[in-house]
């Protein structure tokens, strides 16, 4: 009897063996298409922004460093400079011209434009972690927009983002900028 079951049992786990398909490769790893160093108005470290083009968006990973505790706006915006102390030299969030929308992903008379993302939060260590995206699908996004003529900037608001105040959703002064470049 002992004999039969062990014979039973070797063939079951054999047969499972052979039925099992192979695991699939893993994918590869996403390869950035740029990045943007994050500086305080007076040049200090603020972190890094990483862009990864998907076939419906960007995903940005935020590294943050040496922010304020809380949730922060974090934006997309049209001119590649980020000149202190308050960064206006970064213009207006990107918003293209034939499809110009107002500001706030939970505006419901058109919005959102192109430069909106969701809200990071910063730890009490002024380190903020986070991956935001933004949703091209509808919006003629570009690979080459981040990387254009002009450029492109990463800002960092002192408050967070409404979704829907305009122009910018009460988020306040910027406190960091970071200018795209390609990746390498």
């Amino acid at each position: 009897m002992r004999t039969l079951l062990l014979a039973a049992l070797a063939s079951t786990v054999a047969g499972s063996a052979l039925a099992q398909t192979p695991a699939p490769a893993p994918a590869p790893a996403p390869q950035p298409v740029g990045s943007a160093m994050l500086k305080t108005a007076d040049g200090g470290d603020a972190g890094m922004v990483t862009a990864y083009h998907g076939p419906l968006g960007v995903v940005f990973k935020v590294e943050g460093k040496g922010w304020p505790e809380g949730w922060h706006g974090v934006h997309l915006h049209a001119v590649g400079t980020c000149e202190g102390p308050k960064f206006t030299s970064a213009g207006g969030h990107v918003n293209h011209a034939d499809q110009a929308r107002p500001h706030g992903l939970l505006n419901a008379n058109g919005g959102p434009d192109l430069g909106d993302l969701q809200n990071v939060y910063a730890h009490a260590d002024g380190t903020a972690n986070a991956e935001v995206y933004l949703a091209a699908a509808g919006l003629n996004m570009q690979p080459q927009d981040l990387l254009d003529s002009d450029g492109l900037s990463f800002l960092v608001h002192v408050n967070r983002d409404d979704h829907v105040s305009q122009p910018i959703g009460g988020a306040g002064d910027r406190i960091a900028c970071g200018v795209f470049q390609a990746a390498r």
